[in-house]
């Protein structure tokens, strides 16, 4: 069976099955959320712009927010029939990308990674990888049955973490 590619867009979450891959274009200060389980094959990618929906909009935009979007992913695979306890992680993107606008002591990519981190963390899954953070953009793509995460940014050699 061929796969298929399915693009997941900015505050946007997608689950796939192995042979299908999940990818994001664009991630900023944004940070791609990468959990899957190896044994079932099912996978999820979120595209988390904000670390935390703190009354910030009033009609919940779930993939918009580090906290919201982290419980939809887990939910997601657990109703799928994953075990919770089998999942791991690998996160992207988290790039300081407007120096010259600091309305907080830490830049929104910092604190964006920071929560996804703790959000994982509250859940028990591990972060095996990531390459998070520095001033440059960064594309993905996602391969659900082994986690693996193809990276490409501008005038870097392509990598996979």
């Amino acid at each position: 069976m061929p796969e298929t590619d399915w693009p997941v867009g900015i505050a946007e979450m997608k689950t796939a099955r192995s042979p299908d891959r999940l990818s994001a274009i664009g991630l900023g200060s944004c940070v791609g959320v990468a959990v899957w389980d190896e044994e079932s094959g099912w996978g999820a990618l979120a595209h988390v712009m904000l670390p935390a929906q703190n009354g910030l909009s009033r009609v919940p935009v779930r993939g918009k927010f580090a906290d919201t979007a982290v419980e939809w992913l887990v939910a997601e695979l657990v109703q799928k029939g994953v075990d919770q306890g089998r999942l791991k992680a690998k996160l992207v993107g988290g790039a300081n990308m407007f120096n010259a606008i600091q309305y907080n002591p830490l830049p929104v990519g910092t604190r964006n990674v920071m929560a996804c981190r703790e959000e994982l963390t509250k859940r028990g899954i591990p972060v095996l990888a990531e390459e998070v953070g520095g001033t440059k953009g960064r594309s993905i793509l996602f391969l659900p049955q082994d986690g693996r995460l193809l990276i490409r940014s501008l005038n870097q050699p392509e990598r996979w973490i």
